[in-house]
Formats: structure tokens, C-alpha cells, sequence
């Protein structure tokens, strides 16, 4: 059923920004979560970013809040994360993933059943 392919990640300077793309192959009907995590080498992976299908609702962390933006556009199927101001703690691979929300908003991690193949973004000091 849904598919999401996660596209734009590449090598940038501190300081830099970057827009990362999630490109799904369906139309959304349901009330779902659409977001962005990451995870560097040694690390968890951490949910920085997520918008609700049924009312535009964004959530940030506070790792990023202030410097990256998520956003969608329907008629392409595809939502966008517009990251600036980019430090080198914010070097990782990025995935896209989704969650039907019928609990809690934002959703928890193990509530997203839907994940993209994630694209790595490099930051360079």
C-alpha cells in the first residue's frame, strides 16, 4: 500500500540548509501522521519533526525547532523538510515514516508502521 522514498540529502557546510523531500506513492484518506526522523552512527534514532494529515498540525523537537521547517504539498503527494542553519550534530541518515493516529498527537515512534529508505546528510566544518 503506502510507499514513501526519501530524496535530497547530500553534503553541506555548517551553516548551510538543505530541503529534504518524501515522495509517497497514494493519496492519504485517513487521519494520519507524516514525520521526519533521524539517526546518526552510534546513536538512537530521534524524531524531530511530524505534521497531522487531518488538521495541518506540525510538531517539532527542540533539537531543531526555530531551524527546520516541515511542509507538504498535496497535489504531488510529497512532504518537505526545509532545514538551515545546519550544525554538525545535525549529521545523520533521515527517514520519513507514518502513523495512523488514533491514540496520541504526536504519535510514538513504535506507532509509525510506514518508513521510507532514508538519505544521509553530511556536514562539513
Amino acid at each position: 500500500e503506502l510507499q514513501l522514498v526519501e530524496s535530497g540529502g547530500g553534503l553541506v557546510q555548517a551553516g548551510g540548509s538543505l530541503r529534504l523531500s518524501c515522495a509517497a506513492s497514494a493519496f492519504i484518506f485517513d487521519d494520519y501522521a507524516l514525520g521526519w526522523f533521524r539517526q546518526a552512527p552510534g546513536k538512537e534514532r530521534e524524531g524531530i519533526s511530524c505534521m497531522r494529515s487531518s488538521d495541518g498540525s506540525t510538531y517539532y523537537s527542540d533539537s531543531v525547532k526555530g531551524r527546520f521547517t516541515i511542509s507538504s504539498d498535496t497535489a504531488k503527494n510529497t512532504m518537505y523538510l526545509q532545514m538551515n542553519s545546519l550544525k554538525p550534530e545535525d549529521a545523520a541518515v533521515y527517514y520519513c515514516a507514518a502513523a495512523l493516529v488514533w491514540s496520541r498527537w504526536p504519535p510514538r515512534e513504535y506507532e509509525y508502521d510506514r518508513w521510507g529508505q532514508g538519505t544521509q546528510v553530511t556536514i562539513s566544518a
